[in-house]
């Protein structure tokens, strides 16, 4: 009978292994906490929780190189594996562009898709003369030495880059005169420009929130399709209102292998697609300062063709790459 008892455990063990080696699993490409680690918890357990997968997904976190371990790691070592998926962003195609990860490429994986962002803006101090993004960036074309911006990433970082990719809708392109100062995060970068040190800072939404209701600040602009929702942020203009057709989100996205089959990779875009539509997924924005964004499969991927191809030509013009 013991030795009976000691087969079954043993074929128990087995399935138990068998069970957690073909479980589905999304990788987080940093450490605990932070956005690729929130994609990656929040939308595999509302996949599971709304039945868009049948099994619960599990989360590993592979931090190292901005993405780049994790991105190396799945190209080299799971390029077929059907029950992967990795947590994505805008950083990740801003490295891609600049070849940040050892010559890796962004087709040598498949992009599902985003469904939310952080809407990228440009922010003036409250008592700026610039009211208008328009007026800012005429400023920028008269004289490039009059405007100095402040950003939370390095010079050549996605921060800086917006700005730029403004610029270029309205003619300018001399982007080397432009000044730029990137300093330690948003907070730090937005309280240059409080304090009169810079006339303008580029981030994100969220980064300026507790500024834009305290009254020190005015968002001249948010770089999205429409206008962000809430009574904070209605009367923020987009960019495109005034003539500037520049998106630039911080979006929450997958990807998955590449050589995977068309089956597999419609299963998941099918369910990525169903989360975006989700009431769960409508409260973990709200909860987490995201707004809608849902660019999906083939729309997506023409998306982020786009996007690299200018921050590759922009960073090529500014010395980043050559």
């Amino acid at each position: 009978m013991k030795l009976l008892n000691q087969a079954c455990a043993c074929v128990l063990l087995s399935a138990g292994l068998l069970s957690q080696a073909t479980a589905a699993e999304c990788i987080a490409p940093a450490n605990p906490g932070g956005g690729w680690d929130f994609t990656c918890r929040s939308i595999s357990k509302i996949m599971h929780d709304i039945g868009a997968v049948d099994k619960p997904i599990q989360v590993t976190n592979m931090a190292g190189g901005g993405g780049g371990l994790a991105y190396t790691h799945v190209v080299n070592e799971r390029g077929t594996d059907e029950e992967l998926i990795v947590a994505a962003s805008s950083a990740t195609a801003t490295r891609l562009a600049q070849n940040a990860y050892a010559g890796m490429t962004a087709d040598q994986v498949k992009f599902l898709g985003a469904i939310g962002a952080d809407p990228g803006v440009l922010v003036v101090g409250k008592d700026s003369p610039f009211k208008s993004l328009t007026d800012l960036l005429d400023a920028v074309k008269a004289d490039p030495t009059s405007v100095t911006f402040a950003g939370g990433s390095a010079a050549g970082g996605f921060d800086h880059l917006k700005v730029l990719m403004a610029l270029g809708r309205v003619g300018f392109t001399d982007i080397s005169k432009v000044k730029y100062i990137g300093v330690d995060g948003g907070a730090d970068a937005i309280t240059q420009t409080i304090g009169g040190f810079t006339q303008a800072m580029t981030g994100d939404i969220s980064e300026v929130v507790g500024f834009l209701k305290s009254g020190d600040v005015r968002v001249l602009a948010v770089f999205a399709d429409e206008r962000i929702a809430g009574d904070d942020f209605s009367d923020i203009p987009t960019a495109k209102e005034q003539g500037v057709d520049v998106v630039a989100v911080n979006w929450r996205g997958l990807y998955v292998p590449n050589d995977i089959s068309d089956e597999a990779y419609n299963k998941w875009s099918d369910a990525l697609a169903q989360v975006a539509a989700s009431d769960e997924w409508a409260e973990a924005m709200t909860a987490n300062g995201l707004a809608p964004f849902t660019k999906v499969g083939a729309d997506f991927a023409g998306y982020l063709d786009g996007v690299i191809a200018e921050i590759q030509t922009l960073s090529k013009e500014l010395g980043v790459i050559k």
